[in-house]
């Protein structure tokens, strides 16, 4: 059976009923559901909270009616802390892999999850993830946006983003981060941005996951229009476009496209082939 959320409804048509109670709680329906396999279609971002406890109450009603379910979520949140760097923090990437499981998820497919690196199927936090990965797609969209501007080079904003480039012959450039700033928002600044390959007179693709607050980006595109490069687009398969990262972006390349993981103005790119055959 498949199981649609309202928030996937771009995409397909819904079939799940929600609802929010007075005081804020969700309320979930799933019609016909069955015992038999199914598959559950529910973005995870925006609001990632709220929309993490809604897929709780889904695979959980499923698991109770003996529907084992693949859970189709395009965007894992919280995967970019599957690292701890001090004593005390929380390792919350294994801890969202680890609710999902045992909610009743049998698998998670997702899109580029920022700490697998490579395409695939793997267990992290007991959960068996397929990562399939945006990249070609995007390079796609760039060479069709350049078609009578010759050859595009893509690279890397960092060494993070080496499996989405390397395979088309990118390469990356290295990135240095600074501490924890002080404060209520967990962000550690850029300190540079280095690159060891000439961009001369080329057109450049600046490829990676995801664009936050568009830092990386940002010091991605003025490195390498310092090098000299003809044009410079900047592309990720997940957009969050925080602070006004989107008309920064734009004020300083010649363009900017993301998936439609993350719906945005910027989502130019359907992820629908990737994850077509659990339609």
């Amino acid at each position: 059976m498949r199981f649609v959320s309202p928030n996937f409804s771009d995409l397909l048509e819904p079939n799940i009923e929600m609802k929010t109670f007075p005081d804020g709680d969700d309320y979930v329906l799933l019609p016909g559901i069955k015992k038999e396999d199914s598959t559950l279609f529910h973005r995870l971002y925006p609001n990632q909270d709220n929309a993490l406890i809604q897929a709780v109450l889904m695979l959980d009603t499923l698991k109770r009616a003996g529907a084992p379910t693949t859970f189709v979520s395009p965007y894992l949140p919280y995967s970019r802390q599957d690292k701890t760097f001090k004593e005390g923090e929380a390792l919350s990437a294994e801890i969202v892999c680890n609710i999902l499981v045992n909610a009743g998820a049998k698998k998670l497919v997702t899109i580029d999850c920022h700490f697998l690196k490579k395409e695939g199927t793997f267990t992290y936090g007991g959960l068996e993830i397929e990562n399939i990965s945006a990249n070609k797609l995007l390079i796609e969209h760039a060479m069709a946006k350049l078609q009578k501007a010759g050859e595009i080079e893509v690279i890397g904003p960092d060494v993070g983003a080496r499996y989405l480039v390397e395979e088309f012959g990118g390469k990356s450039m290295e990135k240095k981060r600074g501490e924890y700033q002080e404060g209520g928002e967990a962000y550690r600044k850029i300190e540079s941005i280095e690159r060891t390959f000439e961009v001369k007179g080329k057109n450049i693709l600046i490829l990676d996951d995801m664009i936050s607050t568009g830092g990386t980006m940002i010091k991605a595109v003025e490195n390498v229009k310092k090098g000299g490069a003809e044009k410079v687009f900047c592309a990720a398969t997940h957009g969050f476009f925080l602070k006004n990262s989107l008309e920064k972006l734009k004020g300083v390349c010649n363009g900017v496209f993301v998936t439609n993981s993350i719906p945005s103005k910027a989502s130019e790119v359907s992820i629908a082939p990737l994850i077509e055959k659990y339609f």
